[in-house]
């Protein structure tokens, strides 16, 4: 697909420095641009490839005042990196088909409603009085389990598993081998040493506009729901347990584990691998530093956190000073 930047710029209600009929087929990163690519620069640190760069078109902010020739055509726009997932997304719902398909080999139960143009790949399984809105996509070898209920313009890539009774919203994606639904850790100790399991009665709900990556596992309640609310991202790899509420907005990179019952305010972040303890409550605006463990509420909302056990930002940087010291004596 061609675009030329004055196409780019309109999209993007941005404007153009340069030729307005430069012409791009294929994005590309900063550092390795090339003729016929388009790039963005939003990192101060990236500039010096911006007088490098050999790709026909760069999106930058408006604000940018280069310090050498650019070659390049500009497209100049309020924020470069917002903008550059906004045309990726523009690209991407360009190129997308949606018409209806049963793969031969799928099977689908009589009992189950399939929405207008939906997609269902070979040996797919959709189970008794499943639900699945219209135009979302089933890819090959997914199982999606009886009374399962998933919503319009979701993608659910090769590999998943969402047990029955799940309930997920609107625009969600699901990547490969995710698992939507399998038990949680619960087991209760025997006085033989043994360990009994405890029986999930629970679901999970996930709202609208979230996306799981590869590998990822949300556990169901075992009572209620396990709830992952509108606009969470989670990375790949991710361990989210039973009876856990991760509120609207919330970010995790890969490895996070989260243990049952905490809840985890809107608008968070979360580096990779950062472990929170069971029945924790944090606060809106949280953020965590990667490898951070937390092992107590957070109650005041907008604070950064690192280390194991996790403390504020400034409180880990002063000791952090301290056993940097010690460490050479």
């Amino acid at each position: 697909m061609e675009f030329k930047a004055k196409e780019i710029a309109e999209i993007l209600g941005g404007t153009v420095d340069g030729n307005p009929d430069a012409t791009v087929s294929t994005f590309a990163r900063i550092e390795s641009g090339k003729p016929g690519a388009i790039c963005f620069f939003a990192n101060p640190k990236y500039e010096h490839y911006v007088y490098e760069c050999k790709a026909d078109i760069i999106i930058v902010n408006k604000t940018f005042e280069p310090q050498k020739a650019v070659s390049a055509t500009m497209v100049r726009v309020d924020d470069a990196y917002a903008a550059v997932a906004s045309l990726l997304d523009y690209v991407t719902a360009k190129k997308r088909s949606y018409r209806r398909y049963r793969g031969l080999r799928s099977r689908i139960r009589w009992s189950s409603k399939i929405g207008r143009k939906v997609y269902v790949g070979d040996f797919a399984y959709v189970g008794r009085r499943a639900v699945i809105g219209d135009y979302t996509k089933i890819y090959e070898h997914v199982y999606v389990g009886d009374d399962v209920r998933i919503g319009k313009n979701c993608i659910i890539y090769p590999g998943v598993r969402i047990y029955p009774g799940m309930v997920i919203g609107d625009n969600v994606i699901i990547h490969s081998n995710a698992v939507i639904g399998a038990d949680g850790f619960g087991f209760a100790p025997l006085e033989d040493g043994t360990w009994k399991k405890i029986e999930h009665t629970g679901n999970v709900i996930i709202e609208d506009d979230v996306e799981i990556g590869a590998n990822t596992c949300v556990d169901k309640s075992q009572m209620g729901s396990t709830v992952i609310r509108k606009g969470v991202k989670l990375d790949n790899l991710c361990q989210i347990a039973h009876n856990v509420e991760v509120g609207p907005n919330t970010v995790m990179a890969a490895m996070v584990g989260v243990a049952g019952s905490s809840k985890i305010g809107e608008h968070c972040i979360l580096g990779g691998q950062v472990g929170i303890a069971g029945h924790l409550t944090v606060a809106d605006n949280t953020s965590f530093g990667a490898q951070a463990g937390l092992i107590s509420n957070v109650k005041k909302p907008g604070q950064a956190y690192l280390g194991t056990p996790a403390i504020p930002y400034m409180d880990y940087m002063r000791s952090y000073a301290v056993f940097k010291k010690a460490g050479k004596q």
